[in-house]
């Protein structure tokens, strides 16, 4: 904590005060003391080191100074220490644009990394270790060429514009891509190379490669990021010197168009170099090769499945189709059966009916037309004439039931009475009249229903033809 020392003045004192009259002395002073005072912290070691090597104060200060600038030459050399190779130190100032401005401050290592601290750290040790006076002093050449190196180098890189220049053909940034035919790990051969180009990326942060984890989408948003590349890179750094001549304007003009070109140039062949890069790094990663296997199991799986659904279809329309083809088969087998038993049954019934027509003749035929003797012509067509037209006047059932009638009788009475029941519910229904009928109606009187024309004898003998 400091504390601030706040000088405030005295009160005045009163206008009537007086010294002799109103000084009042509370106690009398002490005796005075001799005592030897000591210096303490610094200051002591100052004062010890200063008598122990009988210096004066000049000289002490003078052999500190010297020994302060040799422990800032000493200082941070873990993190800024480089051997000066007498290649270096030869080099000379005026070729400064071929100079490596990071290797004569001793900043290989960083490069374009480097902050802006380190920048000027490392100035100040190449200063204290270079410059001429003190080369001079230790009786050294007197040859002030690397510093000038060393001033120009500080010149570029304390320039944010000229620094950006020199970072953008600075070849010592880069990294050479491993060789096609190398069986190093890709990711460790491949991370740096694109993490040296990704300091010319106007976006950032630039995505990484990954490793062999990575989802596909990170792999495709960094091939598509690099294929996309957006880079600030310029090469102003390397233009042709434009004369300050302000009278020769057209050679002026002459080299800016030059300039301008090789720019133009430099950005085209850079940017294919860039393109290059990218396509022998995809052609290398098996990550890419991973995802279209995936891809193409992927799409055979989909494949498979649509063959396997068609298939189903297929399948099922088969069976459907199948099943159809019995259904209508066993249709048309039951419509083939039907016709045959209703053909049948009309057979039958066409035979019964016949049969039925037959009985109903024969029942006739038997009681020999309802006379004795010989039945002549006329009778027998004047019975079978009314037998033919109660056949064609009865229905099947009808015909049935008195086909059954006449085969459960015996008798002319008894097949006569039936035939004239038979033709009398016709005549009912309407469907005869009796006028129609001459034998198969009963006449009052007779006690036989014989036909008109046919008589009885008195003793029941069987009836004579009139």
């Amino acid at each position: 904590m400091a504390f601030v020392k706040i000088s405030k003045p005295l009160p005045a004192l009163p206008e009537d005060w007086n010294s002799e009259s109103n000084f009042i002395v509370h106690s009398p002073l002490s005796p005075a003391v001799h005592r030897n005072l000591s210096p303490a912290g610094p200051h002591f070691l100052a004062h010890a080191r200063r008598k122990r090597h009988s210096r004066t104060f000049s000289e002490d200060d003078r052999i500190q100074a010297q020994q302060n600038v040799m422990s800032v030459e000493d200082e941070d050399t873990g993190e800024i220490s480089e051997a000066e190779s007498p290649l270096l130190l030869s080099r000379d100032p005026k070729d400064w644009k071929n100079q490596d401005h990071y290797a004569v401050l001793g900043l290989s290592k960083y490069r374009y990394k480097a902050t802006d601290e380190q920048i000027k750290k490392a100035h100040r040790k190449k200063v204290l270790k270079h410059h001429p006076d003190k080369k001079a002093a230790v009786g050294a050449v007197d040859d002030d060429s690397f510093f000038k190196c060393i001033q120009k180098a500080m010149e570029v890189l304390s320039d944010p514009v000229k620094r950006r220049q020199f970072d953008s053909v600075d070849e010592g940034a880069n990294r050479d891509p491993p060789s096609k035919k190398s069986k190093g790990n890709f990711y460790k051969g491949w991370g740096p190379v694109f993490e040296s180009e990704s300091r010319f990326s106007r976006k950032q942060p630039v995505p990484k490669l990954g490793d062999g984890k990575s989802a596909k989408a990170e792999v495709e948003e960094f091939y598509n990021f690099w294929y996309n590349f957006d880079s600030w890179r310029t090469f102003e750094y390397l233009d042709e010197e434009v004369p300050d001549d302000n009278e020769n304007r057209d050679q002026k003009r002459y080299i800016q168009r030059k300039n301008n070109a090789s720019r133009a140039k430099r950005k085209t062949e850079d940017t294919a170099r860039l393109r290059k890069l990218v396509d022998d790094a995809l052609s290398l990663d098996t990550r890419i090769k991973k995802f279209r296997e995936e891809e193409r199991k992927l799409r055979n799986a989909k494949k498979d499945a649509r063959d396997a659904e068609e298939k189903r279809l297929a399948e099922e329309a088969r069976i459907k189709a199948q099943e159809e083809k019995k259904r209508k088969e066993e249709e048309e087998a039951r419509e083939k059966a039907q016709k045959a038993d209703s053909k049948k049954a009309k057979e039958a019934a066409k035979n019964a009916v016949k049969k039925n027509r037959r009985v109903l003749k024969s029942s006739v035929k038997d009681v020999n037309y309802f006379v004795s003797g010989d039945a002549t012509p006329a009778v027998i067509n004047s019975v079978l004439g009314e037998v033919d037209l109660v056949i064609a006047k009865i229905d099947n059932e009808d015909l049935q039931t008195l086909a059954k009638n006449l085969s459960g009788v015996k008798g002319t009475d008894a097949v006569k009475n039936t035939w004239v029941e038979a033709v009398g519910e016709l005549i009912k229904k309407g469907s005869v009249k009796a006028g129609d009928f001459k034998v198969f109606v009963a006449h009052p009187g007779d006690p036989y229903p014989y036909p008109q024309g046919m008589t009885t004898t008195n003793d029941g003998a069987p009836p004579e033809q009139l």
